[in-house]
């Protein structure tokens, strides 16, 4: 996807990643509380988070150049922002810090059984623009080749991303989460689209519950222009669904803790597979074992795997000895 020469390719590892980023608070708890319930929670943390960010993060330790563009506040939370992407190997040269805002604040509960319910606030995530894109634009589409979007920023700058990076050649990846009306006209701009069996279902009106419906949702994608569709389905793996093939991944089995942030390593870590060159039924396998190690460990930016972790888990199917995250390169 895309028409780059060889060489080109080789110059254009980068992904540009054009998204959210917010202070994530999450509490875990051995069931979440009914309305208007008190109950006590077993753990607390603070750390970064946001889709955008988590799937920047997740681009760096896969190996590729994340080019992260996001606005942040001037409040507390900036440092704890700033310095967790520079620390996984972001590139933050087109996070703009908004005077007087509050950085987004993401709030994450947490059961036993691994599932999640998230609010997200976006505060300083609304003040992106199109100048900002365009300026990071110019100066990072000459080392990349793909770009990566998601929906928790204002809809209509992820589709001025999106006509952009169509503009410059990248290849264009879409998650649709959370799950809102598009303008129909930007999908026959998006090249991959990585909805989970929920987004899928909001976004066609389909009830996605097995792969004979997620077949059809895909389809839903590719009669408005999309060249793939990737439906992911937990613990079913994913389903690829283009114009000559319908082809199933299934997962690697794993105890599940905390699901936050598994289809951001998904879609990260495809963005980067594919920027780094490989074809995308090898690139959607590594964002498979990517996402079943993000479940076993809590947290979001914190549960992004290493490469050498999810690399060791391709090749034999079992959980590796952890590595440790220490170096993002």
């Amino acid at each position: 996807m895309g028409n780059q020469s060889d060489e080109d390719a080789r110059a254009r590892t980068g992904v540009i990643i054009v998204g959210s980023v917010t202070a994530d608070l999450t509490t875990f708890s051995r069931r979440l509380p009914a309305r208007g319930e008190t109950i006590h929670g077993d753990e607390f943390t603070l750390v970064l988070g946001g889709k955008g960010a988590n799937q920047a993060v997740a681009v760096g330790l896969a190996g590729a150049n994340a080019h992260f563009l996001a606005c942040v506040g001037t409040d507390l939370f900036h440092d704890l922002i700033i310095d967790g992407l520079r620390d996984s190997g972001v590139s933050i040269d087109h996070v703009r810090a908004i005077e007087g805002q509050r950085t987004g604040i993401a709030h994450i509960r947490v059961d036993d059984s691994g599932e999640n319910d998230i609010v997200m606030v976006p505060l300083a995530n609304e003040h992106l623009s199109t100048a900002q894109i365009d300026e990071a634009f110019d100066a990072c589409s000459a080392q990349s080749s793909v770009l990566l979007t998601q929906l928790e920023i204002p809809a209509p700058l992820s589709g001025y991303a999106i006509r952009r990076a169509r503009e410059d050649g990248l290849t264009v990846v879409l998650d649709p989460a959370p799950a809102i009306a598009l303008d129909e006209a930007i999908w026959a701009d998006v090249d991959i689209v990585t909805p989970n069996e929920t987004e899928a279902g909001i976004l066609t009106g389909i009830d996605v519950v097995d792969v004979e419906s997620a077949t059809r949702a895909g389809a839903w994608f590719l009669e408005r222009g999309v060249r793939a569709a990737i439906i992911t389905l937990a613990a079913e793996g994913a389903l690829l669904v283009t114009a000559d093939e319908v082809t199933a991944f299934p997962s690697i089995p794993v105890t599940s803790i905390d699901t936050t942030a598994a289809g951001d390593s998904f879609a990260g870590y495809l963005g980067a597979s594919i920027a780094l060159g490989m074809p995308l039924h090898d690139a959607i396998r590594r964002a498979g074992a990517a996402g079943a190690l993000t479940v076993t460990q809590r947290g979001a930016s914190p549960s992004l795997p290493h490469r050498t972790d999810v690399d060791a888990l391709l090749k034999t199917g079992s959980m590796p000895t952890p590595a440790g995250k220490a170096d993002s390169r």
